[in-house]
């Protein structure tokens, strides 16, 4: 398939084909991130889909102080900011939204369901922008146009429907904005139930359960200026220079004042190999800027063992503060009786590294005073995976690494706002102060029996004691794992919503009805009750601010995500509780004052929000290294080893993202930083492993999972990729590869789909 060269005219032209697979180019994996080709790729993407000048006067707006928050990822913006404050990611996503093409009523008469369920995610993805609310009624073959008060009625009448509240979902993703979010779950509430999964509940919600048991909050202690200035910075699971590509330019700063850095990431990726910095002279003529020291290829599922062996090592040559320890901490002593007694051998089977790179790692944290470890899915989607975010605290605690400058821990968020929703009360498992703040101001008394997460929500949807899906915003049915447990459970459902800006999966796999709900995106300017509004975001670390768009709104059809909301609200509880929703809907200050009194940390949210940069939440261990956990101190947790066995002839399989796309929005078809282009359905295995298992580079597989049941799942028709990673482990993209994933196989005490341990053996296809 050909895309346009041009950007006007045919140039904004959505693909007419879908993928051939077989046009698959590999080689060449890079060894650098970004510089002039990164720029190049952005211009050339964003130029083809909105032209030059809407494109200048889009990205010069992009994370801006006065302009709009990248939806690309959760990255803070640093205080002083360049021109082009963007990464190639974010000028993609950004493109992704403001592109000039357009899915009309006349597309969706045109393509039948059953068309459209047989295209791929990135020609879904690839058609533009939705223009108008549109209905797929029970039996029908197409979606067809429905004026919003028809469809908030639908809505309400299916939710008036109900035998209960908890058979409703109201599922969030994590680019809705906190005003969004706020008189989102108020409305959840008020209908009467805690169903509120979102999509932390699939990346980092094993960081949220682990972080508030040990440290008493569920999200990071560092600033930018932490990671900026601290000695040394450990990435563990996490590849920046896709995922998050403007943390590469604060970790390019911290290198050039002294930092070491240590990658620890089964693949060698680019991103941390080295960067060059396109908004410095150095990024397009020069070397850039070597990042990683040194490099851990860890096995998968073997970061415990690690962080356990680290933290042998350090207690060994009494690397310990032992002020804070004593002051700051509980059940030291337990811990070091535990770590005096690992087992060297089993630390290496399980890590795949040896006692002699453990220790070259230990080495760099023992003579380092001030150290930042950062962590993404790679570490939050394993059985295990709230085991090892304690042990990586411990290792933490141990030196005395929390509220200190240069130090802490940095859970990097992919979504640009899942934090600040779940500060605003996405949370299925809301704890009760929260509860009674809502009471005491609204005069309602909020359920408070905890509602269902996502992979909850599958389930009950699948065993029919959930009949109602909304989403708001997102991609749910591609997102989630054992995909087709999923899209059986979402076709179960009497009505499935989408509030969304672009079609995705989730559009074709409906319930008996089903709609779609075009809203405003980040970069549209936003007129809602008459006036502009402006709504708030939070990074990865805590920090508010304000977020308004430049753009006119692709459709006059479009609503704000608070619009649609608080019009469903009104639709459905009428003035039951006398909520205000209609003063919600049109003047978003209005809910910013009900954050102020509701939210810990938000006092006079509307008033700081709108000082230039915003300002930070407080956060206790950060700010005064005081713990509100139930000792008033931070927690050592013991945690026993487990090394995932594998049987003779599997692979251990993780799911990740190519260089194009962010989580299951596609961009385009090439991952030049892992060598693949035109194409996604691969799997790259080590070659000693295809010598091993008699697969010749090149051969087509179909992937089977097996399960702990003795259940089989299989994605179909994969080219073997060779790639350098530890002997017996294996990568490919997602959403492709979540049918592998059974529904059932998640970590424990987080409930997160496990996608980075898989158990898989490759099939070759028969000719």
């Amino acid at each position: 398939m050909k895309l346009p060269h041009s950007p006007l005219g045919p140039l904004s032209r959505a693909p007419e084909d879908d993928i051939d697979e077989s046009e698959v180019a590999v080689g060449g994996e890079a060894h650098a991130a970004a510089g002039a080709t990164a720029v190049a790729v952005a211009m050339k993407r964003a130029v083809e889909q909105m032209g030059p000048l809407r494109t200048a006067r889009t990205l010069l707006r992009l994370n801006q102080t006065d302009g709009f928050d990248c939806q690309g990822c959760a990255w803070p913006d640093p205080e002083h900011r360049h021109t082009a404050e963007f990464c190639e990611n974010g000028a993609k996503a950004v493109t992704e939204e403001a592109t000039l093409r357009r899915v009309t009523p006349a597309f969706f008469a045109e393509h039948s369901l059953a068309d459209l369920e047989g295209r791929t995610e990135y020609w879904l993805g690839q058609q533009g922008r939705i223009t108008e609310p549109m209905v797929r009624r029970a039996g029908g073959t197409h979606y067809e146009p429905i004026g919003w008060d028809d469809a908030f009625a639908l809505m309400a009448t299916a939710l008036q429907g109900l035998d209960s509240p908890d058979e409703a979902v109201f599922y969030t993703s994590g680019k809705t904005s906190n005003e969004a979010a706020f008189v989102y779950q108020l409305f959840a509430r008020a209908y009467g139930t805690n169903n509120l999964p979102d999509c932390s509940n699939m990346c980092h919600e094993s960081t949220s359960v682990a972080l508030a048991e040990t440290i008493g909050i569920g999200k990071g202690s560092v600033s930018l200026t932490d990671v900026e200035t601290a000695e040394l910075i450990v990435v563990a699971g996490q590849n920046p220079g896709t995922n998050h590509p403007r943390m590469l330019s604060a970790l390019e700063k911290a290198k050039r004042g002294g930092a070491k850095i240590i990658s620890i990431n089964p693949l060698r990726e680019a991103g941390l190999v080295n960067f060059r910095n396109p908004q410095k002279v150095r990024g397009w003529v020069g070397q850039g800027t070597d990042l990683a020291d040194l490099h851990l290829p860890v096995r998968l599922n073997g970061d415990l063992a690690l962080f356990q062996g680290i933290a042998a090592h350090l207690v060994a040559h009494d690397a310990i503060d032992r002020t804070f320890v004593e002051q700051h901490t509980q059940g030291v002593e337990a811990w070091l009786a535990h770590v005096a007694e690992v087992d060297w051998a089993e630390l290496e089977r399980a890590s795949g590294l040896t006692r002699a790179q453990i220790e070259e790692a230990a080495e760099l944290l023992r003579a380092s005073s001030a150290t930042v470890f950062c962590w993404a899915m790679g570490i939050t989607q394993h059985r295990n995976a709230v085991a090892t975010i304690k042990e990586i605290v411990n290792v933490a605690l141990l030196q005395g690494n929390i509220g200190k400058p240069g130090a802490g821990l940095c859970p990097v968020r992919g979504h640009s706002n899942v934090q600040g929703d779940r500060t605003m009360g996405i949370w299925e498992k809301s704890p009760p102060e929260f509860l009674d703040a809502l009471q005491a101001e609204f005069g309602f008394d909020p359920p408070r029996e905890h509602g269902l997460d996502t992979v909850d929500a599958v389930r009950a949807l699948r065993d029919g004691r959930a009949r109602f899906f909304l989403g708001m915003g997102g991609n749910f049915t591609a997102a989630v794992s054992d995909t087709e447990v999923t899209e059986r459970a979402m076709r179960n459902a009497d009505l499935t919503v989408h509030v969304s800006t672009k079609l995705n999966r989730s559009h074709v796999v409906t319930g008996r009805e089903a709609l779609i709900l075009p809203a405003l995106g980040r970069s549209e300017r936003d007129r809602t009750g008459g006036t502009t509004q402006r709504v708030t975001v939070e990074d990865s670390m805590s920090a508010v601010h304000a977020s308004h768009g430049p753009l006119a709104p692709a459709s006059a059809h479009l609503r704000s995500e608070v619009d649609i909301v608080c019009s469903l609200a009104l639709a459905t509880l009428g003035d039951r509780h006398a909520i205000p929703w209609a003063e919600f809907r049109d003047d978003y200050t209005a809910i910013r004052d009900r954050i102020a009194r509701v939210v810990p940390g938000c006092e006079s949210y509307d008033e700081r929000s709108r000082q230039p940069g915003g300002f930070v939440l407080p956060h206790p261990p950060r700010d005064s290294r005081t713990f509100e956990t139930g000792s008033g101190r931070a927690v050592f947790s013991v945690s026993p080893l487990e090394v995932l066995e594998v049987p003779e002839g599997r692979l251990l399989l993780q799911t990740l993202r190519s260089h194009d796309q962010f989580n299951t929005t596609i961009y385009g078809l090439d991952d030049r930083y892992r060598g693949v282009k035109g194409g996604r359905r691969v799997v790259f295995v080590h070659p000693d492993d295809l010598r091993h298992l008699g697969l010749e580079e090149g051969a087509r597989v179909d992937i089977v999972s097996e399960a702990d049941d003795c259940s089989e799942r299989t994605a179909y028709d994969f080219r073997v990729v060779g790639y350098d990673q530890p002997l017996g482990c294996a990568a490919a993209y997602y959403p492709e590869t979540n049918p592998l994933v059974p529904l059932e196989a998640t970590a424990t005490h987080s409930n997160t789909p496990t996608s980075k341990s898989v158990v898989v053996r490759l099939m070759p296809r028969r000719a």
